[in-house]
């Protein structure tokens, strides 16, 4: 019988419920794994009591990120972690947009404002309308959408940030969102498992520090051929990308807009919401993926 621990965070004002996570202790248990929940943040939980431990919805770790990476380490030593500590570091801090890039896979563009110095509007656009948010962030959290003329407010924005201590990264308002959406395309086991899209989730004058629907209008959707080949080409150029037990590829249409290449919004291989509710089929593929890497 494998011991499987579904890696989470423990309930506060700022943290969404994880829907997923009865649904598939219950079903894994069903297949029979002993199989429970655990707060990654609980001292006295035994890791290498376990054959796997699966990182679900540890959805505090982007305030606690020097904290949560040095955990994702030592339960990485002490059992299989799915995924791996040196993904999860990869894939923590956004600036792996930068990689993959460099890997030629289309993104999003992407600019860098690291805390140091005074913030000041010098690098912001000054033709069109763009988003301020953190390398290291989830659900929307210190993320707002600008205008050109909005200068002195994206300045504050970035000012606090940096007293955060984060890095805030800009890119350009994706108009195209609002037409098409953004598409989530899930992969487990290394299979395409389901897809996804939402609308837009910034709003004009939504300041930065109020919360957000994460998710807005989620609807299943079927991926483009342009779509899983852009996905594909993404996770390919992931550090240790044999090792992957899950992926979810954000992806919204480029400046060519809907019909045109597809571009990586964001790569989720730390804690992606896996939208269940809205795919009950795919529960057990979910639980096939996870029994095999137990016992791999």
């Amino acid at each position: 019988m494998a011991r499987i621990a579904l890696v989470t965070c423990r309930p506060g004002p700022e943290v969404s419920v994880d829907r997923d996570l009865p649904v598939l202790v219950r079903a894994l248990r069903e297949a029979g794994a002993e199989a429970e929940s655990v707060y990654w943040d609980d001292e006295q939980a035994d890791w290498g009591g376990y054959d796997l431990a699966v990182i679900r919805s540890t959805w505090d770790y982007s305030w606690r990120a020097a904290e949560f990476l040095a955990w994702a380490e030592r339960c990485g030593k002490a059992t299989r972690l799915a995924n791996p500590a040196e993904v999860v570091r990869w894939n923590a801090d956004k600036r792996y947009l930068g990689d993959l890039a460099e890997a030629g896979v289309p993104v999003v563009p992407t600019r860098y404002f690291a805390p140091g110095g005074t913030p000041s509007a010098a690098g912001l656009p000054l033709d069109h309308e763009y988003v301020i948010k953190p390398t290291s962030g989830a659900g929307a959290r210190f993320a707002a959408r600008y205008t050109p003329d909005e200068h002195d407010t994206a300045v504050r924005h970035l000012a606090r940030m940096h007293a955060e201590g984060l890095t805030a990264m800009v890119q350009p308002y994706v108009r195209g969102i609002e037409v098409s959406g953004e598409r989530a395309l899930q992969f487990f086991g290394g299979r395409l498992l389901h897809a996804s899209r939402k609308g837009a989730v910034l709003t004009p004058g939504t300041p930065y520090d109020e919360r957000k629907v994460a998710h807005p209008g989620l609807e299943p959707w079927t991926p483009t051929p342009a779509e899983l080949t852009v996905a594909e080409r993404a996770l390919a150029a992931v550090p240790h990308t044999a090792e992957l037990l899950y992926a979810r590829v954000d992806l919204v249409d480029g400046e060519d807009g809907p019909g045109g290449q597809p571009r990586v919004m964001e790569l989720e291989l730390v804690e992606p919401n896996l939208f269940l509710s809205l795919h009950a089929g795919s529960v057990p593929g979910v639980v096939e993926a996870i029994l095999a890497a137990a016992v791999r």
